[in-house]
């Protein structure tokens, strides 16, 4: 027998198809193995070229490897019919990629009975419509949607705000800084060094995506805030968000080598920006916010010492929720909002929720 296959068969529980084997799904690989995850059963993986499916299951530290071997082309339609052979009493598809064309499988996958854990930002952070369509799959279907991967990596910020509104709490400001290599990058950027070697820095450290316009242009953090400003009742469409790009204009379309190489030539301005703020006493922070009335925006901000973000250090998120009752000081909640590990057991928690269906049944 392959060593990626498990002996059992018609597994109880919750069967389970992952997409994605970068660092966040192979970091839900390891938690699979894990006691941890008793009643999940895997029975495929897939990246984006090929995949590994067995309804019987597969062993989740050896199938990382069984991918790379794998000769099977990706087929999602082969890896339903996995799940659906499994046995198990309930069937769920985990999507740890920044795929487009994956994030808008979503709805259809609900709707047809499966459920859905995702770390992509994509189904509930673009289109309004999209949006909609997961929330209407999801409730055709009578399944679950686990999203708490999406915003702060597993940070208990979508949960805290939804249940602040199932108790008639209303949001009246959310502001922080949803990205670790923003957040790493600000923190750091007091004038000694110029922000474009701090860039550098940062890419080196595996802070920045490969080519740093990524965190630099502000969509993966708009994202974020329409999926919070969305579960908060906002009815926002992602044209509505206004975000300042720390990218040049001139240097959107060029290659990364090319970005890196010129970046340092827009260095002054920001400096400029920097000794301004400075002069009055504030610090410069990429924050995002949307208020009571949805009108949401991302980009650099002066901040006082005694904002809750200007005292952030090295890759943390901070979302500071003021609301109804918690009008005089706002609800802060802070911590490391990238990492694959964090990432990974935010999806295995969404996993581990829907087992409790089965425990219930």
């Amino acid at each position: 027998m392959n060593a990626a296959l498990k002996a059992s068969s018609a597994p109880r529980g919750v069967a389970i198809a992952l997409l994605g084997s970068g660092v966040v799904g192979s970091a839900l690989l390891r938690l699979l193995a894990t006691s941890a995850a008793n009643g999940l059963h895997l029975v495929g993986v897939a990246n984006s070229r090929t995949q590994v499916a067995a309804s019987r299951g597969l062993v989740p530290a050896r199938a990382g490897e069984a991918l790379s071997a794998a000769t099977q082309a990706r087929a999602d339609d082969d890896l339903i019919l996995a799940l659906e052979a499994s046995g198990a009493a309930e069937r769920a598809i985990v999507d740890a990629t920044a795929s487009t064309q994956t994030a808008a499988c979503h709805a259809q996958w609900l709707a047809a009975g499966l459920h859905v854990v995702s770390a992509n930002k994509a189904a509930l952070g673009d289109a309004l419509a999209g949006w909609r369509a997961v929330r209407s799959g999801a409730r055709l279907g009578l399944v679950h949607y686990g999203d708490a991967a999406t915003v702060g990596a597993g940070l208990p910020v979508l949960s805290t705000l939804r249940r602040l509104r199932e108790c008639g709490d209303r949001l009246l400001a959310l502001e922080g800084v949803f990205s670790g290599t923003l957040s790493w990058l600000f923190n750091h950027y007091d004038g000694s060094q110029p922000f474009s070697q701090l860039v550098r820095e940062a890419r080196t450290l595996g802070y920045t995506e490969p080519d740093p316009r990524v965190d630099l242009g502000g969509t993966d953090v708009a994202r974020k805030l329409l999926i919070l400003a969305r579960s908060a009742g906002h009815a926002i469409d992602a044209g509505d968000v206004v975000i300042e790009s720390l990218v040049p204009e001139a240097l959107r379309d060029v290659g990364v080598e090319t970005f890196l190489a010129r970046f340092a030539g827009f260095d002054a301005a920001l400096e400029a920006r920097r000794v301004d703020a400075a002069r009055r006493g504030c610090v410069l922070r990429y924050l995002a916010r949307v208020d009571e009335s949805g009108i949401a925006r991302v980009g650099l901000a002066e901040v006082e010492p005694t904002h809750p973000t200007a005292r952030l250090a090295g890759t943390d998120n901070l979302f500071a929720l003021t609301t109804q009752r918690y009008r005089t000081q706002p609800l802060v909640i802070q911590g490391p909002g990238a990492g694959p590990e964090v990432t990974a057991q935010a999806l295995l928690g969404d996993l581990l929720a829907i087992r409790g269906r089965v425990a219930r049944a």
